[in-house]
Parts: structure tokens; sequence; C-alpha cells
């Protein structure tokens, strides 16, 4: 139901889309099934004055309505959709507030980074040198610049009130544009599955007032904590139902690390790595920055692996509670042969 009663102006005409969108295939849809009972009715067996006509096989007005009635549809609404398509693109800078109001020519968007992570949620406000793990807050009516990108797997930024929903990937940038128009507090969450705690990879949306904002931004730099580099890496571990957090002050370029993938100590960069494929390449030096562009198991090299991160293959012991009555894996098959490794393990 939030769907249908946003309280932003892209989640508004994202409902306008559907609603009309819907309309539109109803009146095919309402008429066929209506017809359909008229029709059965009309010409059941016990109907004697409907008539029989068994050598009937073509009627030109007929087959100007079967086939002109779908066609206008389809028109009308490949027309919608090329327009609404464009229009709420997540990449186009919004042009209005609302409806009847344009963004002033002199309002700055409040630009907020979005980093996934196993399983909660960064973000970055560059403007004020502050981040938050699991809250985020935006002035009503002031336009928000999201990029957005993953530390770990795909996962979906989504706030239905706000917008519609948006992936995030690691070593890469998406981005949304969008507002809020009436203050309150909202729920944001993960809509793609990413494992073990994505059902509790939420968050709280605070829609506020400008001094309400002002006084949020002041609270984080207050009570908040320094989110240095070492820090982030301990945050990044993967944990479930991880509370509100707030840092007062980041690291430099900490989220360009983490964009870049190369936020854990001896990575390379994805930028570096571009630099160097642009100039076609290192050669046999490439070898190398092999284990520098290993990114993928640091998890099981540290550790640090989720709790139910199971290993049977690989010889690890999994680390949840096992089900009342089954019996732990060790690893081997029931001839006590090592089970083959797997082909994403190292």
């Amino acid at each position: 139901m939030v769907v249908m009663h946003p309280s932003g102006d892209v989640a508004m005409q994202q409902r306008n889309l559907v609603l009309a969108s819907t309309g539109l295939m109803l009146l095919i849809i309402v008429p066929v099934i209506l017809l359909t009972l008229l029709f059965a009715w009309r010409y059941r067996a016990n109907n004697t004055s409907a008539t029989y006509d068994p050598d009937w096989h073509h009627s030109t007005q007929l087959e100007v309505v079967i086939w002109a009635a779908p066609l206008v549809i389809i028109i009308a609404l490949g027309a919608l959709t090329w327009i609404s398509t464009h229009t709420l693109d997540p990449y186009r800078p919004l042009s209005r507030i609302e409806p009847g109001r344009p963004v002033p020519a002199d309002t700055k968007p409040l630009e907020v980074q979005v980093v996934a992570l196993d399983w909660k949620w960064l973000f970055f406000y560059p403007e004020y040198g502050i981040a938050t793990v699991n809250e985020l807050a935006a002035p009503v009516d002031r336009p928000i610049n999201f990029r957005l990108t993953a530390a770990s797997v795909m996962n979906t930024f989504y706030v239905p009130a706000l917008a519609g929903m948006v992936y995030t990937m690691p070593g890469m940038e998406m981005k949304l544009h969008a507002v809020i128009n009436k203050p309150g507090t909202y729920h944001g969450q993960s809509a793609h599955y990413s494992g073990s705690g994505f059902s509790r990879m939420t968050f709280n949306f605070l829609g506020q007032e400008p001094k309400e904002f002002e006084a949020w931004v002041a609270k984080a730099k207050t009570e908040g904590k320094d989110l240095s580099r070492d820090a982030y890496l301990q945050l990044e571990k993967p944990s479930e139902r991880e509370p509100i957090q707030y840092f007062a002050s980041v690291a430099d370029n900490l989220y360009s690390q983490i964009l870049n993938m190369c936020a854990l100590p001896g990575k390379m960069c994805m930028s570096e790595m571009m630099k160097i494929d642009a100039r076609g390449g290192a050669g046999v030096h490439s070898r190398e920055n092999r284990e520098k562009l290993r990114y993928d198991n640091r998890h099981v090299e540290q550790g640090d692996e989720a709790p139910g991160a199971t290993g049977p293959a690989s010889g690890r012991p999994p680390r949840s509670e096992p089900e009342p009555g089954t019996k732990p894996s060790s690893g081997h098959d029931d001839q006590g042969t090592p089970a083959p490794a797997q082909l994403n393990n190292r």
C-alpha cells in the first residue's frame, strides 16, 4: 500500500504510471470478460431463441474491433512507456520537486553515497563529513543525488515511499535522483536476496524539515565515532541486526576505495587496473598484480565467514548449529574420501 500512497514525487510518478498502465489494459480485459460471460449465457444450449448459424465465418465489423482496439492500447502503452522511461530515468537529475514546482536554480542537491554491506547499509554524507549505519535522513523538498555501490554481493536499495529500487553491485556505481515531499519515518530495505541476513537488512529513512535535518547532522557529529579505514574493515564483516550507528568523521576517499574494491590493504584499485589496461596491459608483470586483484575470498581468508556458511567441499566445518537429529558434515563423504574442492573456493 505504500507504493500506492508514496511521499516522494518520483515514487508518485511511478505510482501514476502503474495506474495508467493498468487502466489501459483493463479497457481490453474488462470487455473481453463481460462479453465472454454474455456469449456463454446468450448461446447456452437451452436458449432456442438465439440465432443458430453454423456457416458463419466472417464479420468485417468484428475484425475491425478485434484488431483496432488492442492496436490503440498498444500504441498508447508504448507512448506512455517511452515518455516515462526517459522522465523517470534514475540517472536523470530532477526537473521538479512536485507537480507545478520546478527545482529552484539555486538549490544544491544533497549527495548521499550508499554502500550495501553484509547485512547492513552504510551511508556517507560528503557535504557534512559524516556517515551512518542503517539510518538515512534528508530534508523535505530538497533533491537527493544517490551514488550507490556494494562491498560484497549484488543487492537492491529500495525505499518504496521515495522512489523505485536500484541495484548495487561491487566495483560499479549506480545513481538515483529522488526527493521526499512529506516529513515522516519511512521503511527502507534490501529487495534482492543476498544471504542469511537479507530479511533483516532494513533501515529507516527520515524525511525531515530543514531545521530537523540540521539537528540530525549535529547529533551525528556529537555522538558519532571516527570511521577510519580499519573501523570500516571491522564494520564490513558480515553481521545481522546491526544497530543504528553514527560516525562524526570519515577517512579520506573511503567511499572511492570501497567503490574501487581496494579498501582492504594490499589490494589494487580498479581505477588503477583500468589505467594499466588502457595502456595495453602490464605484460609478464601482470602476474605480480594477480594477488592484488583477488577479492572474493577475503572473508574466508580472514576467518570472517558469515554464520551458517558451510564448507563441506572445502573441509571447513559449519559455523551454525546443525538441525536436531542430523549429523554435522566433516567435509568427507560416507567412505571418508575428501569431497572435491569447489571451483570458487580459492
